[in-house]
Order: C-alpha cells, then sequence, then structure tokens
C-alpha cells in the first residue's frame, strides 16, 4: 500500500512538470493586455451592431479566441517580433478576441517570466482613435499616433499605436516590462512599419 501511494505520488509530480512552459516560447495565458484605451465607437457595419448580433455585446476578455487568422492579422509574423522562440507560420496566441472591432489578435509570450506582447485590432472604413496621445509619426506617409505608457504605474510598460489602414483603422498595443528589447515605443513602430509594408500585400 505505501508502494502505491508513492508510485502515485511521482506520478502527480511528473505530470506537473509535464505542463512546465518552456521559456521564451508561444503561449496560451491569461490574456496580456491593458484596457483599451482605443475609442469604443461600433462599426458602421450593420452585422456588428449589438442590436443584430448578441457576440457583438459581449466583453472582449469573454469574445471568441479562436478560428481562423483573419486577413489584416495574418499580415504580422512572429518572426517580425523581437522575442524568441515563434516560428513564422506559429499563429497569433489569440484571434477574434476583441468583438468591438472586425479583426483582433494577440502575440504574447513569457521571456524570464516577464509577459510580452503585442495586440492588433482592426476597424473596416473607419478610423480608430485614441483617447489621448503623446506625439505623431509619419511612417511612410501614414500618420500615426501614440501613447507612451511606459512610465505610468498603473498599468504594464505599453506602448498604444492608432493609424489609417487599408480603409479603415489598425490599433497597436505592445506590452514589454522586460527591458530586453529596446522601448515599448520602438517596438510599436517597427509593427506600424511592418504592417504598413505589407498594407496591399
Amino acid at each position: 500500500m505505501r508502494r502505491l501511494v508513492l508510485l502515485l505520488a511521482v506520478l502527480v509530480l511528473a505530470s506537473g512538470c509535464a505542463r512546465a512552459t518552456v521559456e521564451g516560447s508561444p503561449v496560451a495565458q491569461k490574456p496580456l493586455d491593458v484596457t483599451s484605451p482605443f475609442d469604443q465607437e461600433g462599426s458602421t457595419d450593420p452585422s456588428t451592431d449589438p442590436g443584430t448580433d448578441p457576440s457583438a455585446s459581449e466583453d472582449p476578455e469573454n469574445a471568441p479566441i479562436d478560428g481562423e487568422v483573419t486577413p489584416v492579422c495574418a499580415k504580422l509574423k512572429w518572426t517580425d517580433l523581437p522575442y524568441p522562440g515563434g516560428k513564422a507560420e506559429t499563429p497569433p496566441t489569440q484571434i477574434n478576441y476583441d468583438s468591438t472591432f472586425e479583426e483582433s489578435c494577440r502575440w504574447t509570450t513569457k521571456v524570464d517570466d516577464v509577459e510580452v506582447g503585442v495586440s492588433l485590432r482592426f476597424r473596416e472604413a473607419k478610423q480608430i482613435t485614441i483617447e489621448r496621445t503623446t506625439g505623431e509619426w509619419d511612417v511612410k506617409e501614414h500618420k500615426v499616433s501614440y501613447l507612451d505608457r511606459s512610465d505610468e504605474p498603473d498599468v504594464e510598460p505599453s506602448c498604444v499605436v492608432a493609424m489609417p489602414y487599408n480603409g479603415g483603422g489598425l490599433g497597436i498595443i505592445v506590452i514589454d516590462s522586460s527591458g530586453k528589447y529596446g522601448s515599448v515605443c520602438d517596438q510599436a513602430r517597427k509593427v506600424a512599419e511592418v504592417m504598413v509594408d505589407r498594407e496591399t500585400a
């Protein structure tokens, strides 16, 4: 009997170890995101009107997080990000998680037990705005507004970007408190440049 108890204990410990996350690899985890600073005005598409689509009124955290990678989200790859462990063909960590936008996706991972990541939100035929901004960049003739939240004590170090994109609006959020990959706004600008380069691809 004593041997059986010891064997069960060893099996429980082994199964717990088997679930450990490999450092630097993309992981499914609690969503890494700051409270969305983007305007929450809905799309002009009647199919996303809460009166006609019950899912449109869902809390973004409870919205669907799976399905096919959408066209705008497919333009960004893990290998465009500075974080280790991702392959170009690896899909985003979450897809369609914010039902207030036509497209939303996240790439999140852990680096030395610190969660880092990038999220995209796309709205068709309508600009996305930020409640307040730190400044603007000119990225290949795109006027890009950004909000640097790297020194705000109530949120994770992050940078929020909004810009016109493919006839609509694109929002980008980079969150990274690791300090290993440059400033969060430098990372966000690089993501914006990649997305602009692939806008019509």
